[in-house]
């Protein structure tokens, strides 16, 4: 068999934002992926990789016949892969496992959804990794599935009110699920309680009437990346903010990249009371291809890196002292690992590096580099009218005359952040 890389897709159950290439454990441990095999490379199979040991490497899990390119994989904790295919209109869930040179399945069930409903979509891998859980969003409502971990198969775990998509862990006990639930004709954050059968509260609305989404969260920390049209109607802005404060979100300028789509896909860790000092990995995605971007909300700029090659683009993590690892799949090197590590936090300048060690370009590949990288600016009100009654308070001191940032609604977990 010969792997590479799926080309990523727009993926209809979050937002249309960009697929990952692979699915990583919430722990780091494990990732699993869709490579193509044969000659031509126009048939598929699960892989399974390792990435907790002293060197990365993949195990192919093939079945009895080859998958179809849009069946779902994701990885658990045990290092099975859950398999999510779809057969004559039933959604089928399955766990792969390697036994010898052959593929263990351990069927566990199947959902049947109305013909009015997208079908479930699995939700990133929950923390511990022991159960897994999917969105079938109904056009008045949305079903979210445990779909393995159950003692009798996929579970119905809760019906939430509105179309919902996204799906972002906000603790590291898998109990608080945040989606963006679409009702009205706008989309907000809620909070789904999984220990409370399922009980949706509100999270986050910056304005009556903007889209505001929840994009990725960092447990630890409580900084949350925010995707939200309120600063500029009708037109979606990267922004951050932190679970449990009363501080503002702020939509910094230097997340703003015209003609680009950047999408948030990983968070330092361990940072338990410096969110602003968290480092954040970004997929940005443009004209000329797909590349890197690091950024913490401390720093006014975006330093930009080229893909290592072969990343299954919009896949990677951090580690607690600030290395990004990007998995990688070339002819040459099926399965790798590229590191980067994370820039200083006072400013200092990212210094990339492959596994062989080479040193990274400051400049994407069509991508602007740091002579690009602009200030961090606050943004108006959503009423536009710079009201501080309108906004949370704020820490920084404002120029005169510089409207405020609009506020991150109280979140109903504060409790489990650090405010």
């Amino acid at each position: 068999m010969t792997a590479c890389a799926i080309e990523p897709s727009a993926d209809p159950g979050n937002s249309g934002a960009p697929r990952a290439g692979c699915s990583i454990t919430a722990a780091g441990a494990y990732a699993a992926r869709l490579a193509r095999s044969g000659q031509d490379g126009d048939s598929w199979y699960p892989e399974r990789w390792t990435l907790d040991g002293p060197e990365p490497y993949a195990v192919p899990l093939p079945g009895n016949q080859p998958e179809e390119a849009g069946t779902e994989v994701q990885p658990m904790g045990d290092g099975r892969v859950l398999v999510h295919r779809v057969a004559a209109g039933r959604h089928v869930f399955a766990l792969l496992y390697p036994t010898g040179p052959g593929t263990g399945e351990l069927p566990l069930g199947a959902v049947e959804c109305p013909a009015d409903t997208t079908g479930p979509r699995l939700l990133p891998p929950a923390p511990g990794g022991e159960r897994a859980y999917a969105l079938a969003a109904g056009p008045r409502s949305t079903v979210l599935w445990e779909v393995a971990g159950g003692a009798f198969g996929p579970e119905r775990v809760a019906e939430i009110p509105g179309r919902c998509s996204g799906g972002v862990w906000l603790d590291r006990t898998g109990r608080m699920l945040a989606v963006d639930q679409e009702t009205g004709g706008r989309t907000k954050a809620v909070v789904v309680d999984l220990e409370r059968g399922g009980e949706v509260s509100p999270l986050l609305q910056i304005a009556a009437d903007s889209d505001d989404r929840l994009l990725l969260a960092d447990p630890d920390s409580g900084l949350v990346l925010i995707g939200s049209d309120a600063p500029s109607p009708g037109r979606q802005r990267l922004g951050w903010g932190v679970l449990g404060s009363t501080l503002p979100v702020r939509f910094p300028e230097c997340l703003r990249m015209p003609d680009c789509v950047v999408t948030p896909f990983a968070i330092q860790p361990g940072q338990v009371l410096t969110p602003e000092r968290c480092a954040v990995a970004l997929r940005v995605d443009g004209a000329f291809g797909s590349w890197v971007g690091v950024w913490r909300p401390a720093d006014r700029r975006v330093r930009h890196l080229p893909a290592p090659e072969g990343w299954l683009t919009g896949a990677g993590l951090w580690t607690p002292d600030g290395e990004l690892r990007l998995p990688c799949s070339t002819p040459q090197s099926p399965c790798g690992v590229a590191r980067l590590a994370a820039p200083d936090a006072g400013g200092g300048r990212t210094a990339g590096a492959n596994d062989a060690g080479d040193e990274g370009d400051p400049g994407g590949p069509g991508g602007p580099g740091d002579a690009a990288d602009t200030a961090d600016t606050a943004d108006t009100a959503p009423d536009g009218s710079g009201d501080p009654a309108a906004t949370a308070p704020s820490t920084r001191a404002s120029a005169p005359g510089r409207p405020c940032p609009v506020p991150l609604q109280q979140a109903p977990l504060a409790r489990l952040v650090t405010k």
